[in-house]
C-alpha cells in the first residue's frame, strides 16, 4: 500500500510547519519512463527552476538546529541515519530539485516525538531535496526525511486520501524509484520544467546561484553500445546526456550483455532522452532466450498482445509482456483451464511451431493437459534444452516434453531478473 501525496497538499503530519514557505512545489506534467528503477544521475530525471526558492535550505538548517527543537532534530537524523551533529554537514551537501516523474519513496511524518516511515508516491511537480548520488532525501514543503522506496515498483497499490485526490495524468506503469548513482555526483543536470529547451547544470550542495544553463535541443548522437555491459552503457549514454532505458521489470545486472539499442547507434536525441537497451536473453534469465523475455510477473500485466519483442515505446512494467505471451508468468494459470482442448495428440503435432511465439500460445495449453508420461518419450525428459523449467520452456524446445513446465511456475520470479526487451 502507497500513500499519494500531491503538489501543494499539505502533510497532516509535518516536522515543519509548511506555513513558513520552507519550500515551493511547482505543475508539472509527469514524463513516461523506460524502466521504472533509474539511478540519480540520469540525466533529465529531475527538473528545475529560474527561481532559487525551491527549497529555503538554510531556514531548515536553522530549525532543526535550533535547542527548542531537538526531539525533532533527534528523530529527522534517525530517519537518515545520521546524528544530530552531522545535520549542518548533511544539509549542505544537499541540492534543491523539482520531480519531473510521480516518484516511489519512504517517507516519514513525526508522530508523538518519533519519525514514523511510510511508502508514498510522489507527484511530479513537488520539490524535494536529493543527496550527492542524486538519492531524494528530503520533502521541501514539510521538511519531512525521505529514504529510498524498497518496494517492487510493479505491485503497488496506490491510496488517495487525505486530500490528495488522483491528480490529472497519473499513470501507474509510468512511477519510478530512485537508485543511487554508481558515484558521488558534483553536479546534477535539470530540466527547465518552465522552458524544456533549457537545461541547468547545477552543482551539488547549491540552489541555484551558480547554475549554468544549456540547450536541451543540442543532438547528441548515440555511441554504438552492442557488445557492451549493461552498467558500461548506461555509463556511457549519461555521458552523452541520454537516459538508459529498459523494458524488464527489474534493472539489468550491470554485467547484462547488450545487444542492440533502439533507436539504433547514430541516431541523434536531444538531452535526457530515453535509449533502450536490448539485453542478451541469458543474462539474468532462467531460459536463455532472447525473444522470451519474461518481465511480466506481476498479475496486473497478463499479456494480451503477442507480437512486440523489442518494444522501445513502452514503460518499463507495460509493453514487455506480450512479447512473451507463452513464457510470461501470467499464462501458467490462465493455461491450466485449457486442458480440455488438448489431448496426448496435440503435442506432438505442434512441437515444430512451438518455436514460434505465436503458434506456442496455442499449443502450449494442450501440452498441459496430456499426461506427461504419454506425450513424452524417454529422451524428452533428459534433453537439456529443456532444463530452463521456466514456463517459456514449450517454447525453447522443439520437443513436445516441454509440457511439463507448463505445470510448474518458477518464471514468477525468475522474471524480474531477467532483462531482455
Amino acid at each position: 500500500m502507497v500513500k499519494a501525496i500531491a503538489v501543494g497538499v499539505p502533510s497532516l503530519a509535518p516536522f515543519f510547519d509548511e506555513n513558513n514557505g520552507l519550500g515551493k512545489d511547482a505543475q508539472v506534467a509527469s514524463r513516461p519512463v523506460r524502466g521504472s528503477l533509474q539511478q540519480g544521475d540520469t540525466p533529465g530525471l529531475y527538473g528545475g527552476s529560474k527561481q532559487p526558492t525551491v527549497c529555503d535550505v538554510d531556514q531548515l538548517e536553522q530549525f532543526l538546529t535550533d535547542p527548542r527543537n531537538e526531539q525533532k532534530a533527534q528523530a529527522w537524523a534517525r530517519a537518515l541515519k545520521i546524528t544530530t551533529g552531522e545535520i549542518p554537514e548533511y544539509l549542505d551537501r544537499l541540492t534543491p530539485v523539482l520531480l519531473r516523474h510521480d516518484t516511489l519513496v519512504q517517507n516519514h511524518d513525526y508522530k508523538k516525538g518519533k519519525a514514523v516511515p511510510y511508502d508514498s508516491l510522489l507527484q511530479a511537480g513537488i520539490a524535494i531535496l536529493v543527496d550527492t548520488q542524486g538519492q531524494p532525501a528530503v520533502k521541501c514543503s514539510c521538511g519531512n526525511p525521505l529514504r529510498p522506496f524498497a518496494g517492487d515498483t510493479s505491485r503497488i497499490s496506490v491510496k488517495f486520501e487525505d486530500g490528495n485526490k488522483e491528480w490529472k495524468g497519473y499513470d501507474p506503469s509510468s512511477v519510478v524509484a530512485v537508485r543511487p548513482a554508481a558515484r558521488p555526483l558534483e553536479k546534477i543536470t535539470l530540466v527547465d520544467v518552465e522552458d524544456t529547451d533549457r537545461g541547468i547544470s547545477r552543482p551539488v550542495g547549491t540552489s541555484g546561484a551558480k547554475d549554468a544553463a544549456f540547450d536541451t535541443r543540442e543532438k547528441r548522437a548515440v555511441p554504438n553500445l552492442a557488445g557492451t555491459t549493461f552498467g558500461e552503457a548506461r555509463r556511457a549514454l549519461t555521458d552523452k546526456g541520454l537516459a538508459a532505458g529498459y523494458e524488464s521489470e527489474g534493472l539489468p545486472p550491470d554485467d547484462a550483455r547488450v545487444e542492440a539499442t533502439d533507436p539504433p547507434a547514430g541516431t541523434e536525441l536531444g538531452f535526457g532522452e530515453y535509449v533502450l537497451l536490448s539485453v542478451a536473453g541469458d543474462a539474468g534469465s532462467s531460459d536463455g532466450s532472447k525473444d522470451t523475455p519474461p518481465p511480466t510477473t506481476t498479475p496486473p500485466a497478463p499479456s494480451t498482445s503477442e507480437p512486440s519483442t523489442t518494444g522501445s515505446s513502452g514503460p518499463g512494467s507495460g509493453s514487455p509482456p506480450p512479447s512473451s505471451a507463452p513464457p510470461s508468468s501470467s499464462p501458467p494459470p490462465s493455461s491450466s483451464p485449457p486442458p480440455s482442448s488438448g489431448s496426448p495428440s496435440p503435442p506432438p503435432t505442434s512441437s515444430a511451431p512451438a518455436t514460434s511465439p505465436p503458434p506456442a500460445v496455442t499449443s502450449s495449453p494442450p501440452t498441459m493437459t496430456s499426461s506427461p508420461p504419454q506425450t513424452t518419450s524417454a529422451p524428452p525428459p533428459e534433453t537439456t534444452s529443456a532444463p530452463p523449467a521456466t514456463t517459456s520452456a514449450p517454447a525453447t524446445t522443439s520437443a513436445p516434453a516441454t509440457s511439463e513446465p507448463a505445470t510448474s511456475g518458477p518464471a514468477t520470479e525468475e522474471p524480474t531478473e531477467s532483462a531482455t526487451v
